[in-house]
């Protein structure tokens, strides 16, 4: 005789794997699906009446112009205009032959790994701002003076300087791999004393006995100039 557990585990575990296996299967390298319609995506819309930032199922549409004339388009599920440029633009170039002299894009797919593949690997030239583009114009960003970005940087020993004039040392290399296998690298510094500094509490969030950590992406601040 079968057990409560085996009862159970047959009934209602193992149908609900199953589920799930097949909920993953149609994932594919997405996040959601929806049950009426297992193709779209549950995505953010621009159209947000009740301004709580519901989602709803829904397809991206990308769309390439030029003086106003429509030249390709193509339908992605993925939610991000960030991750739908690169096949976009081989959709482009396979159907009309080649990209254009510039690629014109906002900040939405402004990001490393798109701005390497256009420059590196197309004759194109990349037209568009990366995400950050507009804070760093303000003048509360440019006088921020706990951000890197202001902090007086030593080639030739490679530290920063950090407000408090502690140096902030070069400590290790690192990098980081995305959910989609795209791999950034780092450089890790670190700041030789936080302990007494009268500014930490506005620097960092670094626990008390820590100091704080700066990860530099050189190759991310090449391609941002």
């Amino acid at each position: 005789m079968w057990t409560k557990q085996q009862k159970q585990l047959q009934r209602d575990y193992l149908p609900r794997l199953q589920k799930y296996h097949m909920h993953f299967q149609q994932f594919g390298d997405r996040n959601s699906f929806s049950k009426t319609d297992v193709d779209a995506t549950f995505m953010r819309m621009k159209e947000d009446h009740m301004r709580n930032g519901q989602l709803k199922a829904g397809y991206n549409v990308q769309i390439a112009t030029e003086n106003q004339f429509t030249l390709h388009c193509a339908i992605y599920q993925r939610p991000t205009d960030t991750r739908c440029l690169l096949p976009f633009l081989s959709s482009y170039e396979k159907q009309l032959g080649g990209l254009p002299n510039h690629i014109v894009a906002d900040a939405g797919y402004g990001g490393e790994e798109n701005y390497k593949y256009i420059l590196e690997e197309t004759d194109s030239l990349p037209v568009m701002p990366y995400t950050m583009y507009r804070k760093e114009q303000k003048r509360s960003y440019k006088k921020n003076v706990m951000h890197r970005d202001h902090w007086e940087y030593r080639a030739a020993d490679d530290f920063f300087i950090c407000p408090n004039q502690r140096k902030v040392n070069f400590q290790r290399y690192a990098y980081r791999t995305d959910r989609y296998g795209y791999v950034r690298d780092f450089k890790v510094y670190e700041c030789e004393d936080c302990s007494d500094c009268p500014l930490r509490t506005q620097c960092t969030t670094a626990k008390s006995g820590k100091n704080r950590k700066i990860f530099y992406n050189p190759v991310w601040e090449e391609l941002k100039h």
